[in-house]
């Protein structure tokens, strides 16, 4: 799709969603996000900052490699070393995007950068200049544009979009504007920047207010083409702007903003539990588009007036987001046919490998359970996709406790080497005890800094999710699971960040070797 009306969703999950404290994810989560993101049909990827860090250049580069369909984005500060390791990093895409930034805020000035005008100026120019020798895909952001004299914002625009930049993002970096004053920024920049046409305006929000759906929206009304966006709304202190809620937002009230987007909508609800599921976030019962609630109708007079007309309290069908209509689904005899048009209408695409292990894990939650909701199918189909093989496994373990003494746990761990062991401990608890027994057996230590439970589904015999955020080595690392049984969860979170831990050694010493000593450039 092309045209004025066209709004390109530039997604930053990846980037800034990740930058989010608990956040963080490996490179095979991150291209599971950025497939999904494809699927999705976003326009652009940023798929991290390069410079960062070598985990990072190496995420950015896979998701170049194998991701197709969007443009593939990196961020870079005005800074030559930056750019170029952020133009190799995008080298393999079919369509890449250089993302350089420079703060133009008079606090950002004096405080962070310790530069003049003239010397923002400069760099920026320089830094715009630099991307293109690599790049005809160029955008600049003045980070804290929000809180830029309009002159000086204005005379940095004018002047990267004369050194070839393409699109000119407006960040509202910390959150602090409000819609009225936003579009005053907009509408000053398109009247004042000469050869503002040349480029396409986009805009960057962040939720510190409250405000960052809002504040986009409105920039879009006053000219912006795209709209830099999270899935769920992820990202720095009080996150993004929520891709689904300005998406939807443009879809409902497509006369109101006569603009359009390329996005699958019914591909919105499924996206969103992956990035909850990946990033360990919940997303809250109430939030809009993709909360559990969103479609949900209580009061008596509400579900009176959606029986006579879905419209009297529903602006937007579930079925557009990828939510259906019901929640009770399939039983311990129902088959594998049943399984792939239910994982299917839950918006799921599985390969026949795909398919028999989460029909398997099905049969076996079906013998434990009376009734299975979609919330568990999709706890499935999830945990099926997402858990990174090995090299431990857990065979079997055991667990007591009684008031009055301390809890004990048994585990029964497989190695891909061949190995088992058995290890029994004690604890205060017998998820402590397990992991107790967990780390005797693996010779791993960590230290848990945060535990948490939930139930996905409803009912006594609902599937528990367990999340563990640990420490090691000054790093940290955060383990998620689904089972029936708290306990069982609760070890297989803890055995998935062991495997990270024994699996990020592996990696260190080959590069190490394959290096001879040497340290590795990105």
């Amino acid at each position: 799709m092309t045209g004025d009306d066209h709004v390109l969703i530039f997604d930053t999950t990846l980037r800034d969603g990740e930058q989010s404290p608990g956040c963080s994810m490996t490179q095979p989560e991150k291209l599971r996000v950025a497939k999904a993101l494809a699927e999705l049909g976003v326009d652009v990827i940023e798929a991290g900052f390069p410079a960062a860090s070598r985990g990072d250049f190496d995420s950015v580069q896979a998701v170049a490699r194998e991701v197709q369909g969007p443009v593939i984005a990196a961020l870079a500060r005005c800074a030559r070393e930056d750019i170029e390791i952020a133009a190799r990093a995008i080298a393999p895409a079919a369509h890449g995007r250089l993302h350089v930034f420079l703060a133009t805020s008079a606090i950002h000035r004096e405080f962070k950068l310790g530069m003049a005008r003239e010397e923002i100026v400069r760099r920026a120019v320089q830094g715009v200049q630099w991307a293109r020798e690599h790049c005809a895909d160029v955008e600049f952001s003045p980070e804290d544009a929000s809180r830029t004299e309009l002159d000086f914002l204005a005379e940095v625009v004018e002047a990267v979009i004369a050194a070839g930049a393409t699109t000119i993002n407006i960040p509202d970096t910390v959150g602090y504007t409000v819609p009225d004053e936003f579009a005053e920024v907009f509408r000053y920049l398109r009247k004042h920047v000469r050869g503002i046409d040349k480029a396409r305006l986009s805009v960057h929000c962040h939720d510190d207010l409250g405000l960052a759906v809002a504040n986009s929206l409105s920039a879009v009304l006053n000219g912006a083409r795209q709209v830099e966006c999270t899935i769920n709304g992820i990202g720095e202190r009080a996150g993004n702007c929520a891709l689904e809620e300005v998406v939807m937002a443009l879809k409902t009230r497509q006369q109101h903003f006569g603009c359009r987007t390329n996005i699958n909508t019914t591909r919105l609800y499924p996206t969103s539990r992956l990035v909850s599921s990946i990033t360990g976030v919940a997303v809250p019962r109430n939030k809009a588009i993709v909360g559990e609630n969103a479609f949900a109708h209580e009061s008596g007079i509400h579900q009176h007036g959606m029986l006579k007309n879905a419209q009297t309290y529903e602006i937007m069908r579930p079925e557009d987001v990828g939510l259906t209509r019901s929640s009770l689904v399939l039983g311990k005899h129902s088959g594998r046919h049943a399984l792939r048009e239910r994982v299917k209408s839950l918006g799921f695409e599985l390969d026949e490998t795909e398919l028999n292990r989460v029909f398997e894990g099905f049969k076996a939650l079906a013998d434990r359970k009376k009734e299975l909701f979609d919330g568990d199918i999709e706890a499935l189909v999830l945990n099926a996709e997402g858990h990174e093989s090995g090299p431990w496994t857990l065979s079997a373990f055991e667990a007591a406790l009684a008031s009055g003494v301390a809890s004990t746990a048994a585990v029964t761990l497989q190695h891909v080497d061949g190995r088992q062991l058995m290890m029994r401990a004690t604890g205060d608890g017998p998820v402590d005890a397990a992991y107790k027994a967990v780390e005797a057996a693996t010779g791993v230590k960590v230290i848990v800094r945060k535990f948490e439970v939930r139930a996905l589904t409803v009912g006594e015999d609902a599937q528990g999710e367990t999340v563990v955020y640990v420490e090691h080595a000054g790093r940290s690392y955060r383990g998620a699971a689904v089972s029936t049984n708290i306990v069982e969860a609760s070890v297989n979170a803890l055995l998935e960040v062991i495997n990270r831990i024994e699996l990020a050694q592996r990696n260190a010493a080959r590069q190490l070797a394959a290096a001879g000593d040497a340290p590795v450039a990105p």
